[in-house]
């Protein structure tokens, strides 16, 4: 026979049985739904009822450990703490370490627990007489703490009591992961629908920028009109931008003055043509001149005739020759330029500098056509001048060669040492070394055009070097009655360069001194150094060129008119051709003719 359950076997029974309905509730409360104050709420109050206590709390931690009561069931008369901000210095860094690793706090009667006296004060203006609180772990967080508080009398807290609470306390800890889950969620959803609608608006004002990109770019392909090209991109980005004021500035050639010359205004005044000197705003241009975009918000009063707070956007208009100028735009209210917008007028402005360029090049081209037509009236005076040049020479070898054919028939092997024939043979000599001399000059000029010279460098000493190329002069300088002189300081040092290319510039100068310079004059070849230089120097007195025409002095073919008393002629190459040698010798050459005399002066940097 069974025996009869007895009252405290039904009572315990019925609270197992009220427990897991408690916690099957709660576990379906929290399967369905994602308030998670919702939850928490009716969590405590049902904790409340079933274990017939006088207060439950729910408490949750902040990042600086201080708390918040968020949850509360509580009976009349006790004081609500709900919302309450709790800053619990008795809770230490320990205590919070223990609350992480799940242990609870168990006191059933604060007179006999021996708290401290900052706790039990801290307890005691609650009016608690026994306090049950138990940690709430969160993704191994410690997130906040269940608490169960009696205000009437003290109490013992059962066992089974205590791990219920544990239970709970997970229960609430999976609903505040799914709850900040959700949360991520939805904040996670609200991001992407902004970045979607973002996205969108970006892809709209893409392709209007876009079309704009395309249409100017047409624009500059089937147009070299460089004022109807500029003036409508001011007008179409003004437009699209939907901004107060879009204009062009352009620099002057030394980059000191910007002057606008095109703009679109939706408004009143219009500041075409004024010019700004760039040294006045050297922040702002500094930064430009750098080619660098930059925007700011009325940061140079001197701009802006209005009261209204604007912001501006300036792109410099470039290309890899350099910087041309400055686009620039305007927007009320203090509105961004945002980075789309930014990149649209960088690659306009662009599309400016290839329009202007363009517009340039053509003009240039025209000026070009002009300056061709120039150069082939000199083309045809060279090509008289050279074929004159050739021509002289190849007569008297013409003439020279017939007259030792006679002179061979009449005299036989004697007249090879008859004073006439010496005289004859020197003319026919002179005749092939200047003949010689030209052509080597045009070939050489067109080997230095083509850019084929290498150089063969060594040290030089000019002692022995000069006058070994003025050997030769002196005969020449001697008939015409001049007089050359050498002037080489003791303490010259040895120059490194390229004998060969050296001695051509040298010869060339000595040539042309020998040629212009009239009779009992001087011609000078000096060398000095100093500061780290070296200059050679060939000077002839009698002669003077003139300011108009040293401009000109260095350029192919051309000759000085009017200023050979030796009746030498020549091809007008001979100072192109040094020009474009010293230039490969690393060195430079400079021209000085005044108060009669002329003074032809070649550079050197000397290695210390």
């Amino acid at each position: 026979m069974f025996k009869p359950i007895s009252e405290a076997h039904k009572k315990k029974f019925a609270s197992l049985v009220e427990r897991e309905r408690l916690l099957g509730a709660i576990a379906l409360r929290i399967r369905q739904s994602l308030d998670l104050d919702s939850i928490i709420h009716q969590t405590v109050e049902e904790v409340r009822l079933f274990l017939q206590t006088d207060r439950v709390l729910v408490y949750r931690f902040e990042a600086d450990w201080s708390g918040l009561m968020i949850a509360e069931s509580a009976l009349a008369p006790y004081a609500a703490v709900i919302g309450s901000k709790i800053d619990d210095s008795c809770i230490t860094e320990q205590h919070i370490e223990q609350y992480r690793q799940g242990q609870v706090q168990v006191i059933e009667d604060i007179e006999d627990a021996e708290l401290t006296l900052c706790y039990a004060n801290f307890l005691n203006n609650f009016d608690v007489k026994a306090n049950l609180v138990v940690p709430i772990i969160a993704e191994e967080k410690l997130w906040g703490l269940l608490i169960v508080q009696h205000c009437k009398c003290s109490r013992k807290w059962e066992s089974s009591e205590i791990e219920l609470l544990k239970l709970l306390a997970n229960h609430v800890g999976i609903a505040v992961q799914q709850a900040e889950l959700y949360q991520q969620v939805q904040s996670l959803n609200i991001y992407l629908e902004r970045k979607v609608k973002s996205r969108t608006a970006k892809l709209e004002k893409a392709v209007q920028f876009e079309a704009l990109i395309r249409r100017v770019t047409e624009k500059v392909r089937d147009s070299l009109d460089e004022a109807q090209i500029l003036q409508k991109v001011t007008q179409e980005l003004g437009e699209i931008l939907d901004i107060e004021r879009c204009k062009i500035e352009l620099y002057d050639n030394s980059q000191t003055l910007a002057t606008i010359v095109y703009e679109y205004t939706a408004t009143q005044p219009i500041y075409r043509e004024i010019t700004k000197q760039v040294a006045d705003y050297p922040e702002l241009y500094e930064q430009l001149l750098q080619k660098q975009s930059l925007q700011f918000v009325e940061i140079i009063p001197q701009l802006n005739t209005s009261k209204k707070p604007v912001n501006r956007l300036v792109c410099p208009i470039f290309d890899d020759k350099g910087i041309l100028g400055n686009l620039w735009l305007l927007k009320v209210n203090e509105k961004v330029f945002d980075e789309l917008e930014i990149n649209l007028v960088e690659q306009v402005a662009t599309q400016c500098a290839i329009a202007i360029r363009q517009a340039r090049l053509y003009q240039k081209s025209q000026a070009q056509v002009k300056e061709l037509e120039k150069l082939n009236t000199l083309k045809d005076d060279f090509l008289k001048s050279i074929s004159h040049e050739l021509r002289t020479p190849m007569t008297s070898i013409l003439l020279a060669s017939q007259t030792l054919e006679k002179l061979i028939e009449t005299q036989g092997i004697r007249g090879l040492k008859s004073e006439q024939f010496q005289r004859v043979f020197q003319i026919f000599k002179g005749s092939c070394q200047q003949q010689n001399k030209s052509v080597n000059d045009l070939l050489t000029l067109c080997y230095l055009d083509a850019d084929n010279a290498t150089l063969v460098p060594e040290l030089i000493d000019l002692h022995r070097f000069i006058p070994q190329i003025v050997e030769p002069f002196k005969e020449q300088a001697e008939r015409q009655n001049q007089h050359l002189i050498i002037n080489i300081p003791e303490e010259i040092s040895p120059l490194q360069s390229d004998v060969a290319l050296l001695e051509r510039v040298i010869n060339e100068l000595i040539t042309n001194a020998c040629k212009y310079t009239p009779a009992d004059e001087t011609i000078s070849i000096t060398a000095e150094e100093k500061d780290n230089k070296l200059y050679l120097n060939v000077i002839n007195s009698g002669i003077e060129i003139p300011l108009e025409e040293q401009e000109s002095i260095f350029e192919k073919f051309y000759r000085i008119p009017s200023h050979d008393p030796w009746k030498h002629g020549g091809t007008g190459i001979g100072l192109a051709l040094v020009k474009k040698l010293a230039t490969l010798l690393n060195a430079t050459i400079q021209l000085n003719s005044q108060s009669g005399q002329t003074t032809f002066t070649i550079e050197f940097d000397i290695e210390v």
